[in-house]
C-alpha cells in the first residue's frame, strides 16, 4: 500500500483526501440537518391551532346574497381587529339590517368614524370601520352581547346609562333612555318615532327595537342576559363566567413559555397556557393555584375528575403535547377550547377528531 501511495503524484492525494473530506462533511451536515428538521417540526406542530368561532357558539347569519358577498371582507377585519371570527354571523345580520348590503357604507359606520353620515364611500371602508367600531362597542358593554347591539344604534352613552341602572340590558332601560334622549333633541325636528310602538312612550330616539331587529337574522346561542356563550348547557359553578373573562384577552396576548407568573407579565399580556387558565378563574373569584407556581402538573390536581362524555363549557381540558399534561385550556362547547397557544396568543382552537389537539386531547378533564 505503501508503494502504491508513492506512486500516485502529490497533488491527487491532496485532492482526493479534501473530496473525502468534504463529502464526509457533506454526510455530517445532513444527518444534522434531518435531525434538527425534525426537532423544528415537532417545535412548530406544537404551536399550531386552529382558530374557529366561539365567541357567542356556534351560529348562522340568515341574510341576502348582497350581505353574504362580503363575508370574506367581515372575517378579514375581524382577524385585523382582533375579533373572535365566531361574531361575523352576528355582524352580517346587523349589516342586514343596516343596509341589506346595499351601498358604499353598508355597515352604516360613517357616523363612528366622522361624526356625520356619508363620509365613507367603500365598502371595505365602511367594514374596517365598522368592525373595528362594532369590537370597541362590545368591549365597552363588557361582551353582553343584546348591550351592544342596542348601543351601536344608540351609541356608547347607553351604555354608561345602563351601568348606571343595574348594569344589564333591558327593552324597558332602550325605551327610557330613548325617551331622554329624544327629549334632548325633539326641539330640531330631525327625529321621528321609527317604530308605532314607540310612540306612546315618545321614545323616539333610535330604534328602540334594534337588538331584536339584528337578532331576527341570526340563529345561534346567545344567554338570557346576552353574554357570549357556547352552546351546550353550563359547567360547574365555574361555569360560562370563566369563559368571558378568559375570551377578554382574545388578540390581547402572545404565548411566552414561563409567562404569566408576575403582575408585570400579566399587564403586558404575556402568559403561557397555564398561567392564563389560573387568571382566568382568578376573575370570577376562584383560586387554583398561586401566580408563580402555576403548571399544567399543579392544575391537574384541582377539581372534580370529569368523563370526557360529560364535560361542558368551563371545564379544564388537558392535552399531552411536548410532555404528557402538557397544554391545557378551557372547554367552551362544540369540540373547542380556550387557550393561549404559541402562535396565537389566546385564543379559541378545534379539539374535534382530526385536529392537532384533537389528537392530542388526553381525556383528561376538571371541574374546579
Amino acid at each position: 500500500m505503501h508503494i502504491v501511495l508513492q506512486l500516485i503524484p502529490k497533488k491527487y492525494l491532496i485532492g482526493g483526501t479534501l473530496i473525502l473530506l468534504g463529502l464526509s462533511g457533506l454526510l455530517i451536515m445532513s444527518t444534522i440537518v434531518a435531525i434538527t428538521g425534525e426537532f423544528e417540526k415537532d417545535s412548530q406542530q406544537s404551536e399550531v391551532t386552529e382558530i374557529e368561532g366561539g365567541g357567542i357558539g356556534v351560529g348562522t347569519a340568515n341574510v341576502s346574497p348582497q350581505v353574504m358577498k362580503y363575508q370574506p371582507l367581515l372575517e378579514k377585519y375581524a382577524q385585523k381587529h382582533g375579533l373572535d371570527a365566531s361574531y361575523v354571523p352576528i355582524m352580517m345580520a346587523l349589516m342586514m339590517q343596516e343596509s341589506g348590503g346595499q351601498g358604499n357604507d353598508p355597515m352604516q359606520s360613517s357616523e363612528s368614524k366622522c361624526g356625520r353620515v356619508g363620509c365613507i364611500q367603500n365598502p371595505e371602508a365602511s367594514i374596517d370601520q365598522g368592525v373595528k367600531h362594532f369590537k370597541s362597542v362590545l368591549e365597552k358593554a363588557h361582551y353582553d352581547l343584546e348591550l351592544c347591539l342596542q348601543s351601536y344604534n344608540f351609541g356608547p352613552g347607553f351604555i354608561i346609562f345602563v351601568n348606571k341602572n343595574g348594569g344589564h340590558y333591558t327593552k324597558e332601560l332602550a325605551i327610557k333612555f330613548s325617551q331622554i334622549q329624544y327629549q334632548k333633541v325633539k326641539h330640531t325636528g330631525n327625529y321621528h318615532c321609527l317604530r308605532p310602538e314607540a310612540v306612546p312612550y315618545q321614545a323616539c330616539y333610535g330604534d328602540i327595537a334594534y337588538k331584536d331587529a339584528v337578532l331576527k337574522y341570526y340563529t345561534g346561542t346567545i344567554t338570557a342576559d346576552g353574554k357570549p356563550a357556547a352552546s351546550g348547557g353550563s359547567g360547574g359553578k365555574s361555569d360560562v363566567k370563566v369563559i368571558d373573562a378568559g375570551k377578554t384577552l382574545i388578540g390581547k396576548t402572545r404565548y411566552v413559555f414561563g409567562g404569566g407568573r408576575s403582575q408585570s407579565d400579566i399587564n403586558a399580556g404575556r402568559f403561557d397556557c397555564s398561567s392564563f387558565v389560573r387568571w382566568a378563574f382568578e376573575q370570577v373569584g376562584m383560586n387554583v393555584g398561586p401566580m408563580s407556581g402555576v403548571t399544567t402538573d399543579t392544575l391537574k390536581t384541582q377539581g372534580q375528575a370529569i368523563n370526557p362524555k360529560d364535560m361542558k363549557p368551563g371545564d379544564v381540558v388537558f392535552f399531552d403535547t411536548y410532555k404528557i399534561d402538557g397544554h391545557v385550556g378551557i372547554y367552551v362547547g362544540n369540540n373547542q377550547f380556550l387557550g393561549c397557544q404559541g402562535k396565537t396568543g389566546v385564543a379559541i382552537a378545534s379539539m374535534a377528531k382530526g385536529t392537532y389537539f384533537g389528537e392530542r386531547f388526553n381525556g383528561r378533564v376538571k371541574r374546579f
